[in-house]
């Protein structure tokens, strides 16, 4: 889809200067991929308190398997 928007100089020339993309359509279309992707992810804070270990659980020795 096209169309015109106007984007802040400065957010743009700081986009560029912390990524490897040198057009503005790559780089636009990454920052929404990245936008995305953030939105989807779980927030940690709603699954809080519902892990239930069971009795003897012991997480340090499942990290020497």
């Amino acid at each position: 889809m096209r169309t015109n928007i106007v984007i802040d100089d400065n957010l743009l020339e700081e986009a560029f200067s912390i990524s490897h993309y040198r057009t503005k359509k790559k780089l636009i279309h990454e920052a929404l991929k990245d936008f995305i992707r953030l939105r989807k992810q779980k927030d940690l804070t709603e699954i809080a308190g519902t892990i239930n270990f069971y009795k003897g659980f012991d997480h340090k020795k499942l990290r020497r398997i």
